[in-house]
């Protein structure tokens, strides 16, 4: 990845939001069950791979695009575990990657309190100073969705005429109870990043 000037960040047409705890959580999870299905050892996931994965998910086209990406995470865990690259502040916070097909994205952290509270408040006044932003064209959030009061503040927070002119995708598990978003099941963008194909996964079933 290659480093960024801090006073170079600026909103951009494409936005992803990530709670980084949480998708580590899921990352292990997967990686236990997928290691006993598959019989072999998995990998941490390739983030640059599973964040170009999320945009595609988010219906992002070929193009020379912008995409800004913001990990938020507690500040008590300064890696994410089962990603690589993985330290937020040595190796993640004002960097970036160029993928051929849909250009550049820029990453940038922001450590929160360890109250679960605080981090989605956080998350929350981004969103909503992102929404007034009319240049930002497209929004993709991987939240805590297994926590139902955040599912619901976010679908709150999209209920409004701001959220009407972007294109928006959440991110979950499994489909969740719908509001004025696109959903996407997160799984198959870590399955892929962890180099998991759905032919493996057939031919171990057969």
């Amino acid at each position: 990845m290659i480093p960024q000037d801090e006073k170079n960040i600026k909103m951009s047409e494409n936005i992803i939001i990530v709670d980084g705890d949480y998708i580590d959580g899921v990352a292990f999870d997967l990686i236990v069950n997928f290691e006993r299905m598959l019989d072999r050892k998995i990998h941490a996931a390739d983030l640059s791979q599973w964040i170009v994965n999320i945009a595609l998910d988010g219906r992002m086209r070929e193009g020379k695009h912008e995409t800004q990406v913001v990990f938020l995470h507690d500040k008590s865990q300064a890696t994410l575990r089962y990603f690589q690259p993985a330290h937020y502040a040595k190796e993640l916070n004002q960097q970036a990657f160029n993928d051929p097909y849909l250009g550049e994205f820029i990453i940038n952290t922001i450590a929160t309190g360890s109250a679960f509270a605080e981090k989605e408040t956080v998350i929350s006044d981004l969103l909503q100073t992102i929404l007034a932003h009319k240049e930002v064209r497209r929004i993709m959030v991987v939240p805590n969705a297994d926590d139902k009061a955040t599912w619901n503040q976010l679908k709150h927070l999209f209920d409004t005429p701001d959220a009407d002119e972007k294109s928006i995708t959440l991110f979950a598990m499994q489909p969740m109870e719908g509001g004025n978003f696109k959903q996407q099941i997160l799984g198959y963008s870590l399955l892929n990043a962890m180099g998991i194909t759905a032919e493996e996964i057939n031919n171990k079933i057969k």
